[in-house]
């Protein structure tokens, strides 16, 4: 269809072509409008002229647009990454600053507080008696608490020094071990390490089996405390061990039954049996004259040990009968030396009393020695002789003074020792027949053999049967549980699936939330009506008018009377 003159082509799906050229169209992504099937061409341009061949130099400068246009993304993109970084650099630094912050935001929370209750206590028109009382009794409570925080912070410190030296005392001993390992030979150290393996790999084990017996145990608790309250389940695990019983029964007579086979088979197994009886009782016989042995070798040492006691105690009565004589002289001595002390005291004050006649005798001879001019040289040798008798024997009596003190001190020491050593010799009889009765019982019960087979074969036989017990117990309880969780399950999910469930949880978020704005509003309110409390103004300014009107009603009586 021919076009009229002077029109232009209509723009093609590229849109508008401005005549600068390809490189200099500017292209702006707000120009396609997106509709439900797509995008839909630019809108066409109305005036001048436009490009009528869409060709490679085109679509080349679109390409171009678009490359700068990532471009400038990815460079902004660049720079928000790196002020992204700049901002998790600084974000330990702002976290001690906020950190720093929150302590004094606690320090104005408190004084804010301690404001706030000074302001209602001057809206109350509280006494200042009041609030001095309170101040001392919260004084003395922060007394009281210091007081025990010194005595906790005290006794965490002891606590802390007793753990470090028990921690001392560890490494100490570690280091003795490691010592005692080292100096092992290689073969020891490579037991102990396999041992020390096995034993952490044991201990684990240990844990774990703990840690699933303790969850059993709890499991079997709810469970009986479930079946104790309902009537039904006790009878269910009843007839479950009933029937848990009969099948083990029906099952050991059905493998009888396989068991049992032709005469000769039989004749066979019984001969088979009877020479494993034959042979199992040999060998306990050997063990038991192994044992037999034993127990004369035991016989002999306790003999041995008796006779040894008994020659000991010999040597032990010798000494103890001299010791016994020791302490009989002791005793006589302690008991006679008042008697000796007296007669010595006696002796030596009558000495004294001698010697003091003797020099007084002396004294007077020598009075006389000076009166007369002339004495005989014999005299005066017997008087010397006489003296020196006299002082010999006091000599000797203070020497028998000092001698029986050191004695009776000496034998006080040996009294002492006696005791202690016949203290030490009870003790050791007392620890020694002791040991002997216990040895007699053990021998005694080790003699019973057949008891001590007789009660590991019955203990065995009780263990048996409360583990059989036990996993039939177990089986049932398994089997209710696996009843039980399906159950739960199921009505889980019926009420999850139910919608009158859904709607009360989500009342129920709504009823938190209301209640939340309601506290908030409380609050809130509670705040303006303490802000808006005009009443202890009111009473102030009610006062102030009443003394104004006094102080004018008192000059206005003044002035009127001058």
């Amino acid at each position: 269809m021919p076009m009229p003159p002077g029109t232009a082509r209509p723009g093609s799906r590229g849109g508008p072509i401005g005549t600068g050229g390809v490189l200099s169209s500017q292209i702006k992504v707000a120009d396609r409008p997106v509709t439900q099937q797509g995008l839909t061409g630019m809108k066409t341009g109305m005036k001048g002229p436009q490009r009528q061949i869409l060709d490679k130099s085109y679509y080349l400068g679109l390409l171009r647009s678009k490359i700068s246009e990532l471009t400038t993304e990815v460079n902004k993109l660049q720079k928000e990454i790196e002020m992204y970084n700049q901002e998790n650099s600084v974000y330990l630094s702002y976290e001690k600053r906020a950190e720093t912050l929150a302590v004094e935001i606690k320090e104005f929370q408190g004084q804010l507080a301690d404001y706030n209750m000074l302001v209602d206590k001057l809206n109350t028109n509280t006494e200042m008696e009041e609030v001095m009382n309170d101040y001392n009794m919260l004084k003395a409570q922060n007394d009281r608490e210091t007081q025990s925080m010194d005595v906790i912070f005290t006794e965490r410190q002891a606590k802390e020094k007793q753990m470090r030296s028990v921690e001392e005392e560890i490494e100490q001993e570690k280091q003795a071990a490691d010592d005692i390992i080292k100096n092992m030979s290689l073969e020891n150290q490579v037991k102990y390490l396999e041992m020390k393996a096995t034993n952490e790999k044991l201990l684990q084990e240990l844990d774990t089996l703990q840690q699933q017996l303790d969850s059993q145990n709890m499991k079997k608790e709810s469970m009986e405390a479930e079946i104790a309250h309902s009537q039904v389940k006790q009878e269910a695990v009843l007839l479950h061990e009933k029937l848990y019983e009969l099948e083990s029964h029906r099952d050991q007579m059905i493998a009888e039954d396989k068991s049992i086979g032709s005469p000769m088979e039989e004749r066979e197994k019984l001969l088979k049996q009877v020479k494993d009886d034959n042979q199992e009782i040999a060998s306990m016989e050997r063990q038991l004259t192994d044992i037999k042995e034993k127990i004369n070798q035991f016989n002999e040492e306790i003999r041995q040990l008796d006779m040894d006691l008994e020659e000991h105690q010999g040597e032990m009565n010798q000494k103890y009968k001299e010791l016994k004589k020791r302490e009989e002289n002791m005793d006589t001595f302690i008991e006679t030396f008042e008697e000796t002390k007296n007669q010595e005291l006696e002796r030596k004050a009558q000495i004294e009393a001698n010697i003091v006649s003797l020099l007084e005798h002396c004294s007077r001879n020598i009075n006389r020695m000076k009166q007369i001019s002339s004495i005989t040289n014999q005299e005066l040798k017997m008087m010397q002789d006489d003296l020196n008798f006299k002082s010999t024997e006091v000599q000797k009596s203070q020497s028998t003074a000092r001698n029986l003190t050191s004695d009776s001190q000496r034998l006080q020491l040996d009294l002492q020792k006696m005791e202690l050593l016949e203290s030490k010799m009870t003790e050791e009889q007392h620890s020694l027949k002791s040991k002997i009765k216990q040895m007699t019982t053990d021998l005694e019960t080790y003699n019973d053999l057949p008891a001590l087979k007789s009660s590991g074969e019955e203990k065995k036989k009780k263990l048996h049967q409360e583990r059989m017990i036990l996993s039939t117990r177990r089986n049932a309880f398994k089997k209710i549980m696996e009843k039980l969780n399906i159950e739960h399950e199921a009505l889980k999910t019926q009420l999850q699936e139910n919608e009158t469930h859904s709607q009360l949880t989500n009342l129920e978020r709504k009823w938190q939330h209301h209640e939340q704005n309601n506290f908030v509003m409380k609050e809130f309110i509670a705040t303006k009506s303490q802000e808006s409390d005009y009443r202890p103004i009111m009473k102030n300014v009610t006062k102030q008018i009443a003394e104004y009107n006094k102080t004018i009603v008192d000059a206005l009586h003044s002035t009127s009377g001058n």
